[in-house]
C-alpha cells in the first residue's frame, strides 16, 4: 500500500499498547478499503486486535429513513464480512466527539485510523475529537484514487486544471488492492450480535416521511454485481445514450459510491480490465475520477461550498448585477418540493427524485438551473436545491451534489457565457433544448402526478 495515502493527524506523547480502532465513516465496506487495510497492517505489526467502529449520528444533513435504511442495511453486510475476518465491530449512536473517546478509553486503544472526508461537518467532528484524543490518529483517503491532498494542495479552477495533475499521479496510485486477511489477533471481549436493522432504525429520532426505495439492492455485493452488469450492458454506449433520461442507461453506481459500499478505485480497475470502446471508457473514467475528485477538491478547499460566497468572483458579480431582474415565475421551497411549478418537465424531474431517490444526471442540471430562475435570489436557490437534493437523493450530502449545484447555479468549474436576464453570464438551459434532444413528453408521462 502506498504510504502517501496516509497522513498523521495526531501523534501522542505516550504510546499505549492496545487494539487498533478504525473509525469507519465514509467508506463502509470491508474489501477494497485502504483505511481498513492500513489499520490491519498497523494492528498486525503490533500484534493487537483490530476493531471497526461506526458512529450513527441522527438528524444528519437532511437525511431521512430513505438514506439511513440504505446505509444501515449495507453496514450490516459489512459487519458480517468483518466477523468472518475475525475483526470486531461496534455500532455507536451519537456525535463522534462524544461517544468515541469513552469507547477508545474502555478498549485501551493504541491507535485510531479514520477516513478522509472534505465535508465541513465531518471535519468539525474530527477536530473536536482530536482535541480530546490521547492516542495517535491516522487519516486515510480511501474514497479517492489519488488522495485529495496529494492531487492538489489548493482549490482548482476547473476540470482542465486538475486533470493533468491526476493523470500524472494515477500510475502511482491506481494499484491493485491486496485482500483483507483474516485477522490473527482476536479481541478478547465477547463478540456482540449483529444488530437488527429494523431495531436500530426504530430507535433513531429521524424523519420517516421519506420512505426507503426497493428498486436498488443494497450493499457491497450488490454494488459489485451492478458494476459488472453495467460493464456488460451499459459501458459500450456510455455518453451516447446515457444522457437520455428515458433510456435508463446510466451506471446507477452513485449511491454505492456515496455510501462507500463500492470503491471508485475498484470501479476504475474493472472498467480498464473490461477493455471496452476507448471513447466510452474515457468518458466514464472522466466522470468517475476527474469530476468526482474535482468535487472533493472543491469541498476541501472552499469553505463556502454550499453557499454563493463560494462562487467564483465573475459569477458572484454577474448574479448580483441581475438580482433585481423580473422573475416571470417565483416559487417557495414548499412549492418546489411538491412539484407544483408551471413546468411539467421540472415537475417530472422532482417527482422522479421524490419517488426513486435518484434523478437522471442531465435532468438534475436542468432542475437546479430552473430553481435559480424561479427563486428570489441565488442564495435562496442554493438553499432550496441543497435541501431537496439532500432530503430525497440517495447520493445527497455528498461533494458531487454540492459541486453540481454550485456549477448549475453559480458557475463553479465553468466559464462565463452570453449574458441574459436573471442568469447573467451563468450557463443557461431551457425546455426547448430538452425537447430537441429527447422525447421529453414521455419522461413527463413516466413521472406524472399520481
Amino acid at each position: 500500500m502506498n504510504p502517501r495515502r496516509v497522513r498523521i493527524l495526531k501523534s501522542a506523547v505516550s504510546a499505549l499498547s492496545g487494539p487498533v480502532v478504525y473509525w469507519m465513516s465514509r467508506d463502509q465496506r470491508a474489501e477494497d478499503n485502504w483505511a481498513l487495510l492500513h489499520a490491519q497492517q498497523q494492528a498486525v505489526s503490533t500484534k493487537q486486535p483490530l476493531v471497526v467502529v461506526f458512529c450513527l449520528v441522527p438528524d444528519f444533513l437532511q437525511a431521512t429513513l430513505r438514506q439511513y435504511g440504505f446505509m444501515l442495511r449495507g453496514l450490516m453486510e459489512t459487519f458480517a464480512e468483518l466477523e468472518r475476518k475475525n475483526i470486531a465491530y461496534r455500532l455507536l449512536v451519537g456525535q463522534p466527539e462524544e461517544v468515541l473517546p469513552g469507547f477508545l478509553a474502555q478498549l485501551q486503544a493504541s491507535l485510531l485510523v479514520t477516513d478522509f472526508d472534505p465535508l465541513r461537518i465531518k471535519r468539525q467532528w474530527k477536530a473536536k475529537l482530536l482535541a480530546r484524543l490521547t492516542i495517535d490518529c491516522h487519516e486515510v483517503d480511501a474514497h479517492n484514487i489519488v488522495p485529495c491532498w496529494i492531487a492538489s494542495p489548493k482549490l482548482e479552477f476547473a476540470a482542465y486544471t486538475l486533470r493533468p495533475k491526476l493523470k500524472k499521479l494515477l500510475p502511482e496510485f491506481l494499484e491493485q488492492f491486496p485482500p483483507l486477511e483474516r485477522h490473527p489477533y482476536p479481541l478478547a471481549q465477547v463478540a456482540t450480535p449483529l444488530p437488527e436493522v429494523e431495531t436500530v432504525l426504530a430507535g433513531l429520532n429521524i424523519d420517516r416521511s421519506v420512505g426507503e426505495v426497493d428498486w436498488l439492492q443494497v450493499g457491497a455485493q450488490a454494488a459489485l454485481l451492478r458494476l459488472h452488469q453495467f460493464l456488460q450492458d451499459g459501458l459500450d454506449d456510455y455518453g451516447v445514450n446515457s444522457n437520455d433520461p428515458l433510456l435508463d442507461r446510466q451506471s446507477q453506481l452513485s449511491p454505492y459510491l456515496h455510501f462507500g459500499q463500492l470503491s471508485a478505485q475498484r470501479t476504475a480497475l474493472e472498467v480498464l480490465r473490461h477493455d471496452g470502446p476507448v471513447q466510452q471508457t474515457e468518458a466514464f473514467l472522466e466522470e468517475l475520477i476527474v469530476r468526482r475528485e474535482l468535487a472533493d477538491n472543491f469541498c476541501c478547499y472552499n469553505p463556502d461550498y454550499d453557499n454563493p460566497a463560494g462562487f467564483p468572483a465573475w459569477a458572484q458579480q454577474t448574479l448580483s448585477d441581475h438580482l433585481g431582474d423580473l422573475r416571470s415565475y417565483s416559487y417557495t421551497a414548499a412549492e418546489f418540493e411538491q412539484a407544483t411549478t408551471h413546468d411539467p418537465i421540472w415537475n417530472a424531474a422532482q417527482r422522479q427524485m421524490v419517488k426513486t431517490g435518484k434523478m437522471h444526471g442531465y435532468m438534475r442540471m436542468y432542475w437546479a438551473k430552473k430553481i435559480l430562475e424561479w427563486s428570489a435570489s441565488p442564495r435562496q436557490a442554493m438553499q432550496t436545491a441543497i435541501y431537496l437534493n439532500d432530503r430525497y437523493e440517495l447520493d445527497g450530502r455528498d461533494p458531487n451534489g454540492y459541486a453540481g449545484i454550485a456549477w448549475s447555479i453559480g458557475g463553479v468549474h465553468d466559464r462565463a457565457w452570453s449574458e441574459r436576464q436573471i442568469f447573467g453570464k451563468i450557463r443557461y438551459m431551457n425546455d426547448k433544448g430538452l425537447r430537441r434532444k429527447f422525447t421529453i413528453d414521455r419522461y413527463c408521462e413516466r413521472f406524472a402526478a399520481e
